[in-house]
């Protein structure tokens, strides 16, 4: 007699693993890296919606569960140079957003700074890994297809930001 002769009803699978991916796979381990740029994300949202001092923020960010395995010279890169050069960053978005980067979501907002503060100022980061980054901020923070848009914005800004790595990737052969 099987299970379904039982009570009608065939047995449901086992539950996955807690952290287990459909098929099996254990979910992969974010690096140091993407985390500094959560905890910069997250201190630049609080900074652009409540104005607090990056000093401040950047404390409250320390003591948050987590932070220990965030780059944290990275993290302070990210959230002190994009509060310093918030103006400089933003008239490098105008030129390719739909409306006002003061009227963007403060969350969308801050993926970009972010994005476009590494395209200017991490050239160890090849620029497609940059807006990458930032697009995958924009699907684990951001509405539901804010990540088209920053990828969409973030395409335009590296043209502008890193232009000889751009027209350099843009003019090779297609790989197999």
């Amino acid at each position: 007699m099987t299970p379904q002769d039982t009570d009608g009803v065939a047995p449901s699978p086992a539950p996955a693993p807690t952290g287990a991916r459909p098929g099996g796979r254990k979910p992969a381990q974010k690096s140091s890296r993407r985390r500094s740029r959560e905890f910069a994300l997250q201190g630049l949202y609080q900074w652009l919606v409540s104005g607090s001092e990056a000093g401040v923020i950047e404390a409250h960010m320390r003591e948050l569960d987590g932070f220990k395995q965030a780059d944290a010279a990275h993290f302070d890169a990210l959230l002190h140079g994009c509060v310093a050069e918030a103006a400089a960053l933003d008239a490098v978005l105008a030129r390719h957003v739909d409306r006002k980067t003061s009227e963007l979501s403060p969350i969308e907002h801050g993926v970009l700074m972010i994005g476009a503060y590494e395209l200017r100022h991490c050239i160890d980061i090849p620029y497609r890994v940059a807006i990458n980054e930032a697009v995958e901020l924009a699907k684990s923070f951001g509405g539901t297809d804010g990540h088209k848009y920053v990828n969409g914005v973030l395409d335009k800004a590296a043209a502008d930001l890193r232009p000889l790595e751009v027209q350099a990737r843009r003019a090779a052969p297609p790989r197999d």
